[in-house]
């Protein structure tokens, strides 16, 4: 019987791989290292994520240095109002010579898609990313086509700007694996961002010359492979998840539909996805095995969106996230487990 106390040496071969990736990353962006963790359990589970920050918080270059990290393709897309779902699917369009429709991919035909702003185009965009989401197939006037492997959206939300946006449904939101909600630097790493922008200097172009941004400066070498990704992804699918430990997320998703104070309890999307995550987590930590740590500390990235509180509740200026805390308080979560923001 397999020690689980013995890290392996498959393990720790992992391991070294995620610090190259996050040392990677690392170079061009300051801290961020719960974004990063957790795109890192995006990408090696498969599920997709929706980050809320307000803009500036480095998201599209911190999803640019990651892609190149690993060899990945990338493309981004700005959602506005005028957006139609061609423009990202891809559409068929009349070749003049042979008189016949073929088929152009759009921008989603990539490993790595950033969906800038997702709640600012209208809702037969969002529904026809979604649903390519969930079935990583996309038909194109008759022609159904494949999306690559890996395929992971990491679209971003502002939740400050509401003006000309369109929310996202519960249905919608519990297509997302995880949604994180991005912080501002601490004044040290804040600092740190000021100096290495002071330090970018300017590069003689024509008979001018072009400020440097931190695109210009991004390590171009890549320090892992499709195939570490691939080793990586079947190590979080053998990370060992006990009885107990199943049961805890069962106890959590139960709970959310039975609290008083929530009126749309978690779907069984959002327990496969704590489990998901979970061995994620103890893969980027280490471990071939899950903790109750594990659970705790992503409860609210995997739990949050897939919640919504009755208008009791509401009406008694609660919010979600000190609820979901109340929750895993009384299931043993300590402070450090658990965001202490509320």
């Amino acid at each position: 019987m397999t020690d689980q106390n013995d890290v392996s040496a498959e393990v720790l071969e992992n391991t070294r791989f995620i610090q190259d990736v996050r040392d990677q990353v690392a170079t061009v962006v300051v801290g961020q290292d719960e974004v990063v963790e957790r795109l890192l359990i995006s990408l090696f589970t498969g599920g997709h994520i929706l980050l809320q920050g307000v803009p500036g918080l480095a998201k599209t270059l911190l999803v640019s240095v990651l892609s190149k990290s690993i060899e990945l393709d990338f493309s981004r897309i700005q959602f506005t109002i005028d957006l139609l779902p061609s423009d990202i699917l891809g559409s068929q369009i009349l070749d003049q010579k042979s008189n016949e429709f073929v088929t152009r991919t759009g921008p989603i035909f990539t490993n790595l898609l950033l969906a800038d702003e997702i709640n600012r185009a209208a809702p037969k965009v969002q529904g026809a990313l979604l649903e390519a989401m969930q079935e990583r197939k996309v038909t194109i006037g008759n022609e159904t086509l494949s999306l690559p492997a890996p395929f992971l959206v990491i679209a971003t939300q502002n939740p400050v700007e509401q003006a000309g946006t369109f929310e996202l449904p519960e249905a919608q939101l519990d297509r997302f694996m995880l949604c994180h909600r991005l912080n501002y630097p601490e004044p040290s790493e804040e600092r740190e961002v000021l100096k290495r922008n002071m330090a970018l200097g300017i590069r003689k172009e024509d008979r001018g010359a072009v400020v440097n941004t931190e695109f210009d400066v991004m390590q171009h070498k890549p320090v892992g492979s499709s195939e570490d990704l691939v080793r990586c992804m079947q190590a979080v699918n053998d990370i060992h998840v006990s009885d107990t430990f199943l049961e805890h997320v069962i106890e959590v998703i139960n709970r959310t539909r039975n609290h008083p104070n929530i009126e749309l309890g978690c779907s069984p999307r959002g327990g496969i996805a704590l489990i998901k995550a979970s061995r994620a987590r103890a893969l980027i930590n280490g471990r071939n095995y899950v903790i109750p740590e594990d659970l705790f500390v992503l409860a609210e990235d995997v739990i949050l969106h897939r919640i919504r509180l009755n208008y009791e509740a509401l009406a008694d200026g609660l919010t979600g996230q000190a609820v979901l805390q109340d929750m895993l308080r009384d299931l043993g979560a300590t402070p450090s487990q658990i965001s202490q923001e509320a």
